[in-house]
């Protein structure tokens, strides 16, 4: 069994509390969610229609 190093546990606890970084990720998500949704809503009126 390969020994834990002893800076291990900090790490996992720093990476289980989360902070600023994952409401970062959710906002960049959402906004180019948006992005493109509003794109679609946008470029769908200038379609051919026969």
């Amino acid at each position: 069994m390969p020994a834990v190093p002893s800076h291990l546990p900090e790490l996992l606890a720093a990476t289980s509390r989360g902070g600023p970084g994952v409401l970062l990720k959710w906002v960049i998500v959402i906004v180019i969610v948006g992005v493109v949704f509003l794109a679609w809503f946008l470029l769908r009126g200038y379609k051919d229609k026969d």
